[in-house]
């Protein structure tokens, strides 16, 4: 029990004895490392004191530098501003010896202006004195002697101006009314052309009068189908054997004239059949229209034209215009055009196509709104045609100021082909109411006694006042009424305007 006891002290001495050297060997360490932080500390601060006095140093150099940098701105600056405020000074002694000059240049006018005022009251003075001498002596105040100067100059201009009017009419007509001739009278040898006339009804023939109430149908059906297909009116009344089929648009009642005759040959007639016959017949006018624009083209020798614009020509046989077939109008100012050109040393070939399209417009008047003219030039230049052609087709109606050759033969062959005898037909009412209208433009004018339209609206004679319209005056007026009348007035051809002045003196025996 004895050695347990010893063993156990002396472990506890021994573990007591450990722990007293670990303290001292620990107060030993931490002395140095606080002598080795008081050595560091030092050395911070001498080096921090240091790097101060370097800095301060730096700092007072920099200020120093900066300083003479800045006085020697702030010198140059001085002198820059005295060197400017030197230049002002010499321009405000330029500006003031301007104005002293100009100020004397002032005094100097005024003096000159009171003069000139002086004179001119001077030469008013003078004037008036001449004035009223050479009234004394033509016995005129100014007033009459200015009418009387102003009334025999109006009569010498008048004189001057008819004379001159009458010169060149004369020129004119000499040099191009026999070469105008010449070239139409070629022109329309070359291109004569039968007269057809265009309606707006076509008749079908019937078998009998019994085919009627088959072609109507049960309750109406037939017939309502027929014209909601073709979208034209039959129209079925006493007219023995013959159902008139009416519409504006020859196409529709052409393809409905085909359908019906076929339906009527067939024998069998109902909305199936119909529908089937309708679109049949418009399938062989399809057919047809674009084989009327092929020959269209080859007959006037026009080449590379859009398969497009040659249907379109081909359903200008459908068209009509006054009565007179619009592709085969198209294809006679083509030609005709074409002659001309060739005689005028134009361009035959585009003359023969701008011919030929300027009515294309027609083709769609039905379909789209505006004038044939507006409507030709839009589906021109949708198919990029030549400028030239599409030009042409602008001006033909005058729509626009002609600028070429060309458009001007156009115009020129068109009105050729719309105005020879048996071309195009007028209704009574329109031809009344034209004759009426050019009675009406002749009378407007001041001077005119009578008038009268004769020659179915190709001449008009106007009987003037004697008192009022003089010799010289009557050829003034003439050009005046010709003048309003192209103005005003569409007409086919021209129309002659034959002036008449009478003066009479009547006295009696006794």
């Amino acid at each position: 029990m004895l050695p347990y006891i010893l063993i156990v002290v002396a472990a506890v001495v021994a573990f007591f004895g450990g722990m007293m050297y670990r303290k001292k060997v620990a107060e030993a360490e931490m002395g140095t490392a606080e002598e080795e932080a008081q050595r560091i500390l030092s050395e911070a601060i001498r080096e921090a004191e240091s790097k101060k006095k370097e800095s301060l140093v730096e700092a007072r150099e920099e200020i120093h530098r900066n300083r003479t940098e800045a006085e020697k701105e702030l010198k140059e600056r001085r002198n820059e501003v005295q060197r400017l405020e030197r230049r002002i000074q010499q321009k405000e002694e330029s500006i003031d010896r301007k104005m002293d000059n100009l100020e004397k240049k002032e005094e100097t006018l005024q003096n000159k202006l009171k003069e000139a005022d002086k004179k001119l009251a001077e030469a008013d003075q003078v004037k008036a004195n001449q004035f009223e001498m050479l009234e004394k002596i033509s016995g005129y105040t100014a007033e009459q002697a200015k009418e009387y100067l102003l009334s025999s100059l109006e009569n010498e201009l008048i004189h001057e101006k008819a004379v001159k009017i009458n010169e060149y009419n004369q020129k004119f007509k000499d040099e191009a009314e026999g070469k105008a001739k010449e070239i139409i009278a070629t022109a329309i040898q070359k291109c004569a052309s039968d007269y057809v006339g265009e309606v707006t009804v076509s008749v079908v023939p019937l078998p009998n009068d019994e085919m009627k109430g088959r072609i109507i149908g049960r309750e109406g059906r037939n017939i309502r189908t027929l014209e909601t297909l073709t979208g034209v009116d039959l129209i079925i009344d006493d007219t023995p054997e013959a159902i008139t089929l009416s519409s504006h648009d020859a196409v529709k009642r052409e393809v409905a004239r085909i359908a019906l005759q076929r339906l009527i040959q067939d024998g069998r007639i109902h909305p199936a059949r119909i529908e089937e016959t309708v679109e049949k017949a418009q399938r062989e006018i399809d057919s047809k229209i674009k084989q009327d624009g092929e020959n269209a083209v080859l007959e006037t020798n026009v080449h590379t034209m859009h398969p497009e614009l040659v249907k379109l020509l081909g359903r200008m046989r459908y068209r009509s215009s006054y009565g007179q077939n619009v592709l085969q109008h198209s294809i006679e100012v083509a030609n005709l055009a074409g002659v001309m050109a060739a005689e005028l040393g134009a361009d035959v070939a585009l003359a023969r196509r701008a011919g030929l399209l300027h009515d294309i417009g027609k083709s769609m008047t039905h379909e789209i709104e505006g004038s044939h003219v507006k409507i030709g030039v839009d589906i021109a230049r949708k198919y990029k045609e030549n400028p030239a052609v599409i030009h042409a087709i602008e001006a033909h109606h005058g729509d626009v100021e002609p600028k070429s050759l060309i458009a001007y033969i156009i115009q020129a062959a068109d009105a050729i082909s719309a105005a020879r005898p048996g071309a195009r037909r007028e209704n009574v009412e329109n031809y009344i109411k034209r004759l009426e209208k050019l009675e009406e433009i002749a009378s407007s004018f001041e001077g005119v006694e009578k008038c009268y339209a004769i020659q179915a609206g190709r001449e008009i004679r106007v009987m003037v006042r004697p008192e009022i319209v003089s010799d010289d005056k009557m050829i003034i007026l003439a050009r005046d009424i010709v003048n309003k009348i192209e103005s005003e007035l569409e007409y086919p051809g021209q129309i002659k305007v034959n002036m008449i002045r009478e003066s009479r003196t009547i006295d009696y025996a006794k």
